[in-house]
């Protein structure tokens, strides 16, 4: 278990995390680390001691929508009604990355890039709670038998890519998932 920080230490971490999550919100997903320390008023050392490289500062931006997803999937394992507990599921999943490019970006990729464990706890977690979900569904027949955990993943990638093609995507959540649920039930 890593100690806890001293206090001017997680003073230096959020602020440094405030600062990339400013950079971030702006559409500025290079992160670099020297100019992220010197806009956060920090130095350099400071900076590549708490984030070794970008994908670890990238992952410590995307740690609160992986638990948050994590919530909702566990909840959606749990719906009562399958279908209606699927449908959560990816909603979730398609908002989060929309929300979230730090998010987006690590989700994207797979566990060989995980500068953090706690991010490849969160991937495996992630895949067993959805695992769960969708053969619970593919027994209760409300989802294609044929369906594959790799189809799945990739329809939702998709799915998110072509939301961020056009204007606005939040306001087309609901048309796409609805196209996307349409093609995965049986």
């Amino acid at each position: 278990m890593t100690p806890p920080l001293r206090a001017d230490a997680a003073r230096n971490r959020e602020r440094l995390l405030e600062t990339a999550r400013l950079a971030v919100d702006a559409g500025d997903l290079s992160l670099q680390l020297n100019d992220i320390a010197r806009r956060a008023g920090v130095g350099v050392g400071t900076a590549y001691r708490h984030f070794p490289t970008r994908r670890a500062l990238l992952e410590a931006l995307a740690d609160p929508a992986f638990t948050a997803l994590l919530h909702d999937a566990r909840a959606a394992g749990r719906h009562h009604d399958v279908g209606s507990g699927v449908e959560h599921l990816l909603r979730a999943l398609l908002t989060r990355q929309l929300n979230d490019p730090a998010f987006f970006e690590v989700i994207s990729t797979g566990p060989e890039e995980d500068a953090d464990p706690r991010t490849t706890e969160h991937r495996e977690e992630f895949g067993q709670v959805a695992r769960a979900a969708i053969e619970r569904a593919r027994r209760t027949g409300a989802v294609r038998a044929g369906l594959t955990d790799a189809d799945l993943h990739n329809l939702v990638c998709g799915t998110v890519f072509a939301l961020r093609l056009g204007q606005d995507p939040q306001s087309r959540v609901d048309d796409y998932l609805r196209v996307l649920l349409n093609g995965i039930r049986a």
